[in-house]
């Protein structure tokens, strides 16, 4: 009777972990809907409101959708290859480098579609990350805040650069544009590339555990068999290719990858297998708050996600660091 009572009892303690995530799934179904709604264009009322319904706000959900997961996921990713809750790749220089080869592909090959500029961006997006690797392992003090530190240096040089470039090659405006992530531009036509971040995205849950074991360190994971520079080099290969495409197509999304992963290993702990769809729920989530926002915030017009995500971004830095050297 005592064990049927206790089992009762912790039956009934379960049930609201497990209808926490259905619940989150819902109030993200929720975002996403109540963004093909939201607009200066009246989608409902005007002749042609279906036709811009598909060619305007489809599109725009899904790159949302797109963008949002897979920023968070690099960030956790990146967070686990560096052992470091601060880095992500806008943190990193990843997104820095992936703007800096958008620019040179529309310079050196100003005719080149969209796939090509896609391939161009990650490519320097994925030198960029190596490099980021490359500097960490030869810096000797290794502190929580040293590291986005020198990423966030290694980011603010190529940039730099690439604002030289602008200026000299008279695209300073359109370096601007990449440099202030926003969705305005996103229609039918302009967005399917995101679909590539998706393949990411269950590429990075099919070998979750591998990242879990690489973020031990490099002894412990080559202790329990695993190929850890191979497994270093995948996951960075993955963030530089979602950063690249997301760049091409909307831009900077800083932080998400920050935030997001921070805040669901704050609310959960560390377990990464069944924290994954709570990050891709809430970097879904954040992005399209943030766009919605932008929005209606000065209607018409229209305030760029990646500002208030910087604004939001940077306020939770500063918790964490602050959070950080209280602990």
């Amino acid at each position: 009777m005592t064990t049927t009572l206790i089992g009762v009892r912790d039956g009934a303690a379960t049930w609201p972990r497990r209808l926490a995530l259905p619940a989150a799934a819902v109030v993200t179904l929720g975002l996403v809907v109540a963004s093909l709604f939201v607009g200066v264009y009246d989608v409902l009322g005007a002749d042609d409101g279906a036709e811009m319904f598909f060619i305007t706000r489809v599109p725009r959900t899904l790159a949302l959708v797109l963008a949002g997961s897979a920023m968070a996921m690099s960030g956790l990713v990146m967070q686990l290859l560096t052992q470091n809750k601060f880095v992500e790749p806008t943190t990193s220089g990843t997104s820095e480098w992936a703007a800096l080869g958008l620019l040179l592909s529309l310079i050196l090959l100003p005719t080149a579609g969209l796939t090509t500029r896609m391939v161009i961006a990650s490519a320097f997006a994925f030198v960029g990350a190596m490099v980021f690797m490359l500097i960490l392992r030869r810096v000797a003090v290794r502190q929580t805040l040293v590291v986005p530190i020198v990423g966030i240096m290694l980011g603010a040089v190529v940039s730099a650069a690439a604002t030289l470039i602008a200026v000299q090659t008279n695209y300073l405006q359109l370096l601007g544009t990449w440099f202030m992530g926003s969705f305005t531009s996103v229609v039918r036509g302009r967005y399917e590339v995101l679909w590539i971040v998706a393949v990411i995205v269950v590429v990075v849950m099919v070998v979750a555990d591998r990242f879990t074991v690489a973020g031990l360190g490099k002894d412990v994971a080559t202790s329990v068999g695993l190929r850890y520079e191979r497994v270093v080099l995948l996951g960075t290969a993955l963030v530089a290719v979602a950063t690249g495409v997301t760049t091409v197509v909307v831009g900077f999304l800083p932080f998400i990858g920050l935030v997001v992963p921070n805040m669901v290993s704050l609310l959960r702990g560390d377990d990464l297998r069944s924290n994954l769809p709570w990050v891709c729920l809430g970097g879904v989530a954040l992005v399209i708050v943030c766009d919605i926002v932008g929005r209606t915030v000065r209607m018409p017009f229209e305030v760029p996600a990646s500002m208030i995500l910087g604004i939001l971004g940077a306020a939770v830095f500063v918790a964490l660091v602050v959070r950080t050297r209280r602990g």
